[in-house]
């Protein structure tokens, strides 16, 4: 039987072992019954920090699974150094609440980690439509120098709603890729993170389709960018019919920006094609900047970007001894009661 050697030290922690509690761990066994019994161990352990450990060298097969509290501590841990891995494809969940895989109820202070993985075998899922869906009430972190760690990430969806979460990452808080349409984020608090960006769009030729997002009531905290539509040269499609509607900025680099140059490597050509970006508003955006170019509206200086609209924009440095700017490429479109003023679509 083997046994995971604990890799973190937590006073009076109390390890539990899903080996102990019959799970296999060969990859085919059903182990939901196993770590079943070991979480609720763990949640009538009255001492401080009690563990749940998943074993390194092992791959468990869990089928839908609920892990019930409210538990006796309130400071739990699942130590995840082996895999999770669900059922196999939508066949294999006939019978079985498609909503959820693993479920945690009614749980205070709770806290997973490790080197592990957990897999959900989406792969044959994604051909499937994943529309109409309400995300809301999430805290999601990550450090803030963490690569490549978008908090949610939309792509070929239509009808999503993201409301009063909080999201913590060292990538975008939110991306919304091509094939996306009748998206809605009420409610965030973004920071740190790059941001709330649509796209990149356009990568390698790509034909994009976005439209139909609008982003209001959301605080963005000392992020590397703030309200971001990002496109690769050489792309064609849209963006069209986007709207930011009241949000409050506090210390975050560029605030406003169109980047039809998108190019993260320093590495691309110039091309001639380009998404197409128009029908976009931003109304009642108000906060400081630690960029002095708070609104910069770079399109493409072939295709441009058409009925862009600003209206009652408030953007201050937060350096009191500097003032704000707008630049603009190839942007027309109105402003009014902007600071900084954008005199291209004036």
């Amino acid at each position: 039987m083997a046994t995971l050697g604990w890799s973190r030290s937590y006073p009076g922690a109390m390890p539990y072992n899903v080996m102990n509690f019959g799970a296999v761990g060969n990859g085919v066994t059903d182990d939901s019954q196993a770590f079943i019994k070991a979480w609720n161990a763990v949640c009538g352990d009255t001492s401080n920090n009690p563990t749940l450990q998943v074993p390194q060298g092992k791959t468990f097969l869990l089928q839908p699974t609920s892990f019930q509290g409210p538990c006796k501590s309130s400071n739990l841990q699942v130590q995840i150094e082996g895999n999770l891995i669900a059922p196999e494809g939508p066949s294999s969940w006939k019978g079985k609440d498609r909503r959820s895989w693993l479920y945690f109820v009614n749980v205070n202070g709770f806290t997973v980690n490790g080197n592990g993985e957990i897999d959900g075998q989406g792969s044959q899922w994604w051909k499937l439509c994943s529309d109409d869906a309400t995300l809301s009430n999430l805290h999601i972190s990550a450090p803030e120098s963490s690569p490549n760690t978008d908090g949610i990430d939309i792509s070929a969806s239509q009808n999503i709603h993201i409301l009063n979460s909080n999201i913590a990452t060292g990538d975008d808080c939110v991306a919304i890729n091509t094939g996306s349409s009748q998206i809605n984020v009420t409610g965030l608090t973004c920071g740190p993170g790059h941001g709330i960006s649509i796209g990149s769009l356009g990568k390698q030729g790509e034909a994009a389709a976005v439209e139909e997002v609008h982003v209001k009531n959301c605080t963005l905290n000392a992020t590397q960018n703030g309200l971001r539509i990002k496109t690769w040269q050489g792309g064609s499609g849209y963006a069209r019919k986007i709207t930011f509607n009241d949000i409050t900025l506090t210390d975050v680099d560029n605030p406003i920006i169109i980047d039809q140059f998108y190019c993260p490597h320093e590495q691309c050509s110039n091309e001639t094609n380009a998404v197409k970006i128009s029908d976009v508003s931003y109304t009642g955006i108000h906060g400081t900047s630690i960029t002095q170019d708070a609104i910069a509206l770079n399109c493409s200086r072939t295709v441009g970007c058409d009925n862009i609209v600003l209206e009652h924009i408030h953007i201050t440095s937060s350096n009191s001894k500097e003032g704000t700017y707008s630049t603009c490429i190839n942007a027309h479109g109105k402003c009014d009661d902007s600071v900084p003023s954008v005199g291209c679509l004036k």
